[in-house]
């Protein structure tokens, strides 16, 4: 296996690094793609399942070019990022991506932005189902905490 990436580790992410990592809506599809999976995932799956959400398809009718602007920014921009973060570990041999430790600062925002997210879409269908309906309601609470 070859050198993970990830040059910062167990330290606390500032408020402008979290705000900065999730400003980017493909870095959040990416870190949603990357939730609750137990092992490293290739790039080019991620790739796939992003360029699906952006373009609310299944992941098997992303076009080409479509699919290749999406790998192409994850692996020059976006993993690097999130990699210099803490947030993710990345495999450059074998092109996998798995969530890190400082993830854990990162999820409770992710939860509340992807209140964002379109409604009607393949993106939140796949959340809903992947953390059932409780996923969903907790957003909510939160947000509603938030405004008070």
């Amino acid at each position: 296996m070859g050198a993970l990436t990830s040059s910062q580790t167990d330290y606390e992410l500032s408020a402008d690094t979290i705000l900065e990592l999730l400003a980017n809506r493909r870095r959040r599809y990416l870190l949603y793609a990357l939730r609750g999976q137990d092992g490293p995932i290739e790039l080019s799956t991620l790739a796939e399942q992003v360029a699906g959400w952006e373009h609310d398809v299944p992941p098997e009718e992303v076009a080409k070019n479509e699919y290749k602007s999406v790998y192409v920014s994850s692996v020059q921009c976006h993993v690097p990022k999130l990699a210099d973060a803490g947030v993710v570990d990345h495999d450059e041999d074998n092109h996998t991506v798995v969530l890190a430790d400082n993830f854990e600062q990162l999820e409770p925002y992710l939860r509340i932005v992807v209140k964002d997210e379109p409604e009607n879409s393949t993106l939140h269908t796949a959340l809903e189902r992947e953390a059932g309906e409780g996923f969903f309601s907790q957003i909510r609470e939160n947000v509603a905490r938030l405004k008070q």
